[in-house]
């Protein structure tokens, strides 16, 4: 199953950044987006479950079922993590199939206060990213019937370390300033680290591939000059998924080669020993972004199911029509001399459809002191049997690392 659904995960990635990268900083996260959309798709009915089937690139009959293989993946690995966290109004009514679909330890209420409800979710959000994010991207609502969310986190530190250098770029738009840039570099002896898509839609693009000594590696990629941001990241993907031939290192020391690849030189110096070394600078970065998904509905497969309509479009969660009323992400990533951290909160928030919400008087009762209970056989009115509770048990908190 995890055969299929990486390539169609990285396939969502690559149509959102060819979309939303435009040129300016930015990070985003499909891997976070992809397992809620499934979970979306598994639940919706037409004609936004062909739209969400169409977004995440698998059969949305089984989709819930990749979407646990996808964030498992995640939890499996050594550098990286993910969470799934499932909050719904208590009198929300929930479908069975809902409920045996979202774990148990996924789930969370959410109680129509809309403070302390807030306050919960953001508490999730800093203890699933170990505080490298600090509030869940959506806000709850008087209206909130139930929010979806994942979190990601990378943490990886470099098998062959940079080291801190000032650049003084010679042309280009980070070129004149006086103090320089933030520069990082380092010399290594697998010099086919370094690779070249030489035939993608974007033209030629220049793939090195930074190892981290866990199991995530970082891959920077730089295409020509003139070429928009966005469609460089669509055929980085592509090469990775092996759409595309890459030449290797070796390959590029050929100086006809090397002047195709964007960023690449090949130089001739003297030294002790007569073997090829790769020497490569980048710069530090420091990135934090937050994206709006509804903005991307058409790539995401969000533009029905976030309209009011109402039938509802996740039959799948609940009766009470239900429609995305906001999803978005926030996500930063650091590169550093020592390694590359990450955290990335993903999260969309139900709300019913069709008439609103109405005021309503609740009859609170509480039996804080010793009560009696009967229990009672409905079709004979026979009393099995009668008590009287004077001693309650003592309350044990729950267990913080299994709560969503």
């Amino acid at each position: 199953m995890s055969g299929e659904l990486v390539p169609a995960s990285n396939a969502l990635t690559a149509r959102w950044a060819e979309e939303a990268c435009d040129g300016s900083t930015t990070v985003l996260s499909g891997a976070g987006v992809w397992p809620l959309l499934a979970f979306l798709a598994a639940a919706a009915r037409e004609p936004g479950r062909a739209e969400l089937q169409r977004a995440i690139g698998v059969d949305a009959a089984g989709a819930d079922r990749h979407a646990r293989v996808a964030l498992g993946m995640l939890d499996s690995a050594t550098a990286a993590t993910g969470a799934f966290g499932v909050w719904a109004r208590a009198e929300l009514p929930l479908e069975p199939w809902w409920q045996r679909v979202v774990p148990a330890e996924a789930r969370g209420e959410l109680t129509g206060e809309t403070t302390a409800d807030q306050e919960k979710l953001d508490e999730w959000v800093r203890r699933k990213t170990s505080g490298r994010l600090t509030e869940m991207p959506v806000q709850v609502k008087r209206d909130t019937a139930l929010v979806l969310a994942t979190a990601l986190t990378v943490d990886t530190r470099w098998k062959e370390p940079f080291q801190d250098v000032p650049l003084n770029p010679a042309d280009g738009p980070w070129a004149g300033r006086a103090q320089g840039v933030a520069g990082l570099t380092h010399t290594s002896p697998d010099f086919n680290r370094l690779t070249l898509a030489e035939e993608t839609p974007a033209g030629p693009v220049t793939l090195l591939t930074v190892h981290g000594e866990d199991d995530v590696d970082v891959i920077l990629c730089m295409g020509e000059p003139d070429r928009h941001a966005g469609d460089v990241l669509a055929a980085a993907m592509a090469a990775t998924d092996g759409q595309h031939r890459l030449r290797r290192g070796e390959t590029l020391l050929k100086r006809t080669m090397a002047e195709k690849a964007p960023g690449l030189r090949v130089d001739t110096v003297l030294a002790f020993e007569p073997r090829t070394t790769l020497s490569a600078t980048t710069v530090r970065f420091d990135i934090a972004a937050q994206h709006d998904l509804l903005a991307h509905a058409g790539v995401l497969g969000l533009a029905t199911v976030s309209t009011a309509d109402g039938r509802g479009h996740l039959p799948g969660i609940s009766r009470t029509p239900l429609a995305v009323g906001q999803a978005a992400q926030d996500v930063n990533a650091t590169f550093s001399a020592e390694g590359f951290r990450a955290a990335a909160v993903t999260a969309m928030k139900m709300s019913p459809t069709g008439a609103p919400m109405a005021e309503a008087q609740v009859l609170n009762v509480t039996f804080d002191r010793p009560f009696g209970f009967l229990v009672w056989h409905r079709p004979t009115g026979l009393v099995l049997l009668a008590g009287w509770v004077a001693e309650p048990d003592d309350w044990t908190p729950p267990d913080p690392a299994t709560s969503p």
